[in-house]
C-alpha cells in the first residue's frame, strides 16, 4: 500500500479545510440573509448554532478521516465494526460531491466572467436596468456559461493533477491568502463610505425586535434560517472535511483545529458583512433583496463610487477566489475518493472525474436557456434542484450519519472519537457533551431537515 500523502505544513491543512468551508454561502447568501433577518440579532444566533451544532460535527469529520487515514471512500470500511453497513453512506457522499461541483463550477465561472466584464468596464456608466441585462443576457448565452464553465474545470483539474503538497496545498495557499487581502481592502473601503454608519449599526448592534422582519413565519423562520446556515456554512456532511483530516499529523488535536477552521470561516463571513451592508446602506439599497444583491444590485452600487470599476473588479475578484477555494477542494475529495476505492493513480483518477465534471455541469448550464422549462415546482430550475438535493437532503443525512457514527456503540463509538479528536497538543474535545451529541444534534439536524421540506411541500400541496 502506497503512503498516504500528507500536508507540508499544518497552515496548508487549515487554510485548505477553511477554503473548503469558505464559498460563496459566507459572501453571498450570509449577508442578504442577515439583511433579510434583522441585521445583528441573526448574526449572534447564527454563531450560536455555529458553536453548538456545526463545529462539533466537523471535528468528528477530521476524526474520522485522521483514525482512518482515508478518504470518505474506505475511511467507514477501516473503523466499522464487522459486518455493519456504515460504509454504504460513501457513495451518498460522493454523489453530494458530484451535485456540488455540477452547479458549483457553473457558477464561479459566473465570477470569474464578471472579473472579466468588470474589469474591461462592462458596468461603467449603465443603468441598473442595462446591468440587470448583463447577468440575464449571460445566462441566456449557453455558449459563454460553457466557455467559463470549462475554464473553471480546467483549472480545477490540472491543480488537483499537481498532486497534494505541489497542486492542492500551494495554490491554495495563495488563493486563501489574496482573498484574505482583497477581503479586507474591500471592508476598509466599505465602511469608510459617506452613510455606512447606519449599515454597521444594523450590523453589528443586535436588536431581537427585528428578527420577525422577514418573513411570515417571525422569529421561528429566523432562527431556523441562522441554523441552516450555520449548519451549510462548514460544508460537513459529505466527506470534504474528512478527507483533510486524512492528510494531516497527529500533532494536535482536532477541536484545536477545527476551532481554528470555523473561527477563519466565520470570519470571512462576518467580514463580507462588512463590505456588503455598509454599502447597501450607504446607497439606499435593501440588503435583504436576495441573490441578485451580488449580479445586480452590487455593481450598480460600485459604479456610484469613485474608482468604481476597480472597487467592482477586487470585488469579484474576491468572490472568485472564494469559489476557487471550495472547487480545488471539492475536487480533492472527488479525486482521492477514486484513488482510494479503487486504487488507480492519481493521474488516471483526474483524468476520468475531470471529463466527468464538465460533462455533468452542462445540466446546468443549459438550465439557464434551452432547458430553463425544466423545473419542479417550489424548487426551481436544474441548479435549484441539484442545490436543493445537496443542501437539503445529502449535507443533513451525510452529517447525521457522521455524528451517530461516532456516538454509537454500532459504529465507531463516543470513546474511539474522544481518543482521536484529543491526539495532540491542545484544546480537548468537550466529554461532557455526550449526551448532546447523542440525542440533542441529531435532533436539530433533524429538524433541518425536514424544514428544508416544508416550503416544497407546502407548494406541491397547494397545487
Amino acid at each position: 500500500m502506497p503512503q498516504r500523502e500528507k500536508f507540508a505544513s499544518r497552515l496548508g491543512f487549515l487554510l485548505i479545510s477553511a477554503g473548503c468551508a469558505i464559498g460563496l454561502g459566507n459572501v453571498w447568501r450570509f449577508p442578504f440573509i442577515t439583511g433579510k433577518y434583522g441585521g445583528g440579532a441573526f448574526v449572534v444566533m447564527y454563531l450560536v448554532f455555529l458553536a453548538v451544532l456545526a463545529a462539533p460535527i466537523m471535528v468528528m469529520e477530521f476524526s474520522v478521516g485522521r483514525a482512518s487515514q482515508r478518504s470518505i471512500a474506505r475511511a467507514f470500511d477501516e473503523l466499522e465494526p464487522a459486518g455493519s453497513k456504515w460504509h454504504v453512506f460513501k457513495w451518498l457522499g460522493l454523489a453530494g460531491n458530484y451535485l456540488l461541483m455540477m452547479f458549483y463550477t457553473v457558477v464561479t465561472g459566473w465570477m470569474f466572467a464578471y472579473v472579466f466584464k468588470s474589469a474591461t468596464g462592462t458596468f461603467v456608466g449603465q443603468s441598473s436596468e442595462n446591468v440587470a441585462n448583463v447577468f440575464g443576457d449571460m445566462l441566456a448565452n449557453p455558449g459563454e456559461l460553457v466557455f467559463w464553465t470549462a475554464i473553471v474545470v480546467v483549472i480545477g483539474v490540472i491543480i488537483t493533477g499537481m498532486g497534494l503538497q505541489k497542486g492542492v496545498e500551494r495554490v491554495t495557499k495563495v488563493v486563501m491568502l489574496a482573498l484574505l487581502v482583497v477581503l479586507v481592502v474591500l471592508c476598509i473601503r466599505s465602511v469608510t463610505l459617506p452613510g455606512a454608519s447606519e449599515g454597521l449599526e444594523f450590523y453589528l448592534m443586535p436588536d431581537f425586535g427585528k428578527l420577525a422582519a422577514g418573513g411570515a413565519g417571525g422569529v421561528f423562520e429566523a432562527v431556523y434560517a441562522a441554523m441552516g446556515h450555520a449548519f451549510f456554512t462548514l460544508s460537513i456532511g459529505i466527506g470534504s472535511m474528512a478527507i483533510f483530516g486524512s492528510y494531516t499529523s497527529r500533532d494536535y488535536s482536532l477541536t484545536s483545529e477545527g476551532m481554528r477552521v470555523a473561527g477563519l470561516d466565520t470570519l470571512v463571513a462576518l467580514v463580507a458583512g462588512l463590505v456588503i451592508l455598509p454599502a447597501c446602506f450607504a446607497f439606499g439599497v435593501e440588503p435583504g433583496s436576495g441573490p441578485s444583491l451580488v449580479f445586480i444590485t452590487l455593481p450598480s452600487v460600485f459604479e456610484q463610487m469613485p474608482l468604481g470599476q476597480l472597487w467592482c473588479t477586487l470585488f469579484f475578484l474576491f468572490l472568485s477566489f472564494a469559489a476557487l477555494s471550495t472547487i480545488i477542494a471539492v475536487f480533492e475529495n472527488i479525486m482521492s475518493f477514486a484513488m482510494d476505492e479503487w486504487g488507480i493513480s492519481r493521474k488516471r483518477s483526474v483524468a476520468i472525474n475531470g471529463v466527468c465534471l464538465f460533462v455533468l455541469s452542462m445540466p446546468c448550464v443549459f438550465g439557464f436557456n434551452m432547458l430553463s422549462d425544466l423545473t419542479i415546482p417550489g424548487i426551481g430550475d436544474i441548479q435549484s434542484i441539484e442545490d436543493f438535493l445537496v443542501s437539503n437532503i445529502l449535507l443533513p443525512i451525510g452529517s447525521l450519519v457522521f455524528c451517530l457514527f461516532c456516538v454509537s456503540k454500532k459504529g465507531w463509538g463516543w470513546n474511539n472519537f474522544l481518543k482521536e479528536a484529543d491526539t495532540g497538543a491542545g484544546a480537548k474535545f468537550p466529554a461532557w457533551t455526550r449526551l448532546w451529541m447523542t440525542y440533542g444534534v441529531p435532533v436539530l439536524i433533524t429538524i433541518v431537515l425536514i424544514m428544508g421540506w416544508v416550503p416544497v411541500v407546502s407548494v406541491w400541496i397547494g397545487a
